[in-house]
């Protein structure tokens, strides 16, 4: 049985002071005693694989395996890694810039091959590391080093691209909520194919309060929803407001008004293999619409690595040849006289 601090390293953990950097490490190294007991896994099967960027110093924290990579190439060595040995559990470490910018390549088809590798993406909406420029999650008009007058650039939503790229399981979370961060960590492990976990980080240096709209603790109850397989999507300081579905669009409605009841309610379906609700609740931002947090989405595919094995193995199984001394006497074959 492992604890919090056998995945601990001894190594310094260089953040800046504040940085939700240290929040998500404290959550990772809380779920992975459970992981390695769900899974019956050795702490020596865990790695831990980053590109570059703040939250790619992550694999030097962790008491496991792990690669510093290069910019953007992450899950391209993760692929790699999970094919090459299954039995692993591997996690990728990576920024909202990392990922979607240089590595959004890679990220989308890792995605739709679903390779089973657990992506944490850290999402601060801007490139802390390099210093202060604008990345592919910051707000239109969001004023950085890079773009002094404001972005002109509309912004991705990471959930929006992972469905959108036949992705099994997409879940949110924020830096400051650990234990729900833990659960959907968790639950990314367990998850056979890829998952990706969008933790909605800050950077205090150069986007502080980037989330504090929905994320700030005065307004968070009443501005996100954390969403719960089979139970009905209610929120609010006093558990008062909930989600419904009117026409093609979610509405957030409040319970009491105009006859609306819980059973009016609709009912977190994680599971559904059709992407479509899916979507428009990873969609969903304020002021209108709460930010949906959980586990948004957990459809069942087979891993991508699963199956070349199980190709490799078909394949095996009907080879004529079975070593190079067969192959070198196999077909027409003729000696060379000195």
């Amino acid at each position: 049985m492992y604890t919090t601090q056998d995945f601990k390293s001894d190594q310094e953990v260089r953040w800046c002071p504040g940085c939700g950097d240290h929040a998500i490490l404290a959550a990772v190294q809380r779920a992975l005693p459970d992981v390695a007991e769900a899974l019956n896994m050795p702490k020596e099967n865990f790695v831990f694989i980053s590109g570059i960027g703040c939250s790619s110093r992550f694999p030097y924290y962790m008491n496991t395996f792990g690669m510093h990579t290069i910019h953007g190439r992450a899950t391209a060595i993760s692929t790699g890694v999970k094919v090459a040995n299954p039995r692993l559990s591997v996690w990728q470490i990576t920024g909202d810039g990392d990922a979607l910018a240089i590595g959004g390549n890679h990220f989308i088809h890792a995605i739709r091959r679903n390779v089973d590798i657990n992506i944490l993406l850290f999402n601060n909406e801007i490139y802390g590391l390099t210093k202060g420029q604008y990345s592919p999650t910051s707000k239109l008009g969001l004023i950085t080093k890079t773009s002094p007058f404001g972005t002109v650039e509309h912004p991705f939503n990471p959930g929006e691209l992972v469905i959108g790229a036949s992705g099994t399981f997409f879940a949110r979370s924020l830096d400051v909520e650990l234990k729900l961060s833990a659960e959907c960590m968790k639950a990314a492990a367990l998850h056979e194919g890829c998952s990706v976990v969008e933790v909605l980080q800050n950077c205090v240096i150069f986007n502080d309060g980037t989330h504090s709209e929905f994320a700030a603790k005065e307004v968070r109850e009443d501005k996100t929803i954390v969403l719960r397989h089979g139970e009905p999507m209610i929120f609010g300081k006093n558990r008062d407001k909930g989600i419904v579905l009117d026409g093609m669009k979610l509405k957030a409605v409040r319970l009491g008004e105009n006859g609306v009841t819980e059973k009016d309610l609709l009912v977190h379906d994680a599971c559904e293999s059709d992407p479509g609700i899916h979507t428009l609740l990873a969609a969903m931002k304020a002021p209108n619409l709460p930010v949906a947090l959980g586990i948004i989405r957990a459809a069942k595919s087979d891993a991508y690595d699963k199956l070349v094995h199980e190709q490799v193995a078909q394949v095996a199984a009907k080879r004529t040849i079975t070593n190079v001394d067969e192959l070198l006497h196999s077909g027409e074959t003729w000696q060379v006289e000195s």
